[in-house]
């Protein structure tokens, strides 16, 4: 697989990462229902067997769990991908989340991280959301601290604004951009990937088949019978009327991967390779079939033909 440079970090990373939030299981708010663990590990490796280099995860992600699951993952082995995880986003002895850019909660999150991943140092540490946002800057001096001591290599922000990006950059510089991009959500093209192109920054985009939605095996059945501790059975993309557009826009895509014998999932999250700013899509997968399946999506491209196709698609159905 060929490999990016990730911003004007030394990285150089596959096009696919992957992407272990919806490993982290069901105990926690914005999980995805029942999820085996050594069906997960199994799927980590899988990916890494595969050539995929470099791992996505957070804290946050089932309250700690995910993070645990990558460790168990790597311990013993040959393996050595680029370990990505965020922080910012707390939970209480309950289980509610909130959030903190305090300087000490981010340095207690990162020691807490390292543990779990059972690694020496976080190759990218992330601020997975700018809030509570009066303290970006606060926290933003921490994730500079760390880098400097050696503990991170690299440090990113997620889900945040060009205002808010602007605003970390006059404290130290942002080496990637974690931002929700897809063909349901493409709205990071107009302001985040090209003022991420034009200041060097690395973007990993997450979602790139909208949580499943544009992965060809999402269908209003499964949509239906999704159990009730998965957020997606109240999220709007996946209830009417959002559904029905959204699964004719599956179906285009399952147009285009025929010819090519591809499902639409690698039709979908190659869309937003083709983005000269991206660098890298986060492909979240929960067993290794998955991966397998989807890996083509590193190396295929979309003629200028089926991208017009999925343009006037768009276009018709906003």
């Amino acid at each position: 697989m060929k490999t990016r440079q990730l911003g004007r970090t030394e990285m150089k990373i596959t096009p696919i990462g992957y992407g272990s939030w919806a490993i982290g299981g069901n105990n926690w708010a914005v999980g995805w229902g029942p999820q085996d663990d050594q069906e997960a590990i199994a799927a980590i490796k899988r990916a890494l067997n595969l050539g995929i280099n470099w791992i996505d995860t957070a804290a946050v992600y089932g309250l700690g769990h995910s993070e645990e699951l990558v460790g168990q993952a790597l311990k013993g082995g040959d393996y050595h991908p680029y370990i990505f995880t965020k922080c910012s986003r707390l939970w209480d002895d309950k289980g509610n989340l909130y959030g903190s850019l305090k300087a000490d909660s981010i340095r207690r999150e990162a020691e807490a991280s390292l543990k779990r991943l059972q690694v020496d140092v976080i190759d990218l540490y992330q601020m997975h959301w700018p809030n509570p946002e009066q303290d970006i800057e606060e926290g933003w001096t921490e994730m500079a601290r760390l880098k400097e001591e050696g503990k991170v290599r690299a440090i990113g922000v997620s889900n945040f604004s060009v205002e808010q990006m602007r605003r970390a950059m006059k404290i130290a510089p942002i080496d990637s951009l974690q931002p929700p991009y897809s063909l349901i959500r493409p709205e990071a093209e107009r302001e985040l990937l090209p003022f991420c192109q034009e200041h060097g920054i690395g973007v990993l985009v997450y979602s790139p088949m909208a949580s499943g939605l544009l992965s060809g095996s999402m269908t209003r059945e499964r949509v239906a019978n999704l159990p009730d501790d998965d957020w997606r059975k109240h999220d709007s993309r996946f209830q009417e009327p959002q559904l029905s557009r959204n699964l004719a826009l599956v179906e285009k895509l399952n147009e285009i991967g025929f010819v090519h014998n591809l499902p639409a999932g690698v039709v979908a999250i190659a869309w937003t390779l083709r983005q000269p700013a991206v660098t890298g899509a986060i492909v979240g997968v929960r067993n290794p079939t998955q991966i397998e399946n989807l890996l083509p999506a590193a190396e295929f491209r979309l003629s200028d033909t089926e991208m017009d196709e999925l343009n006037t698609f768009l276009e018709k159905n906003p």
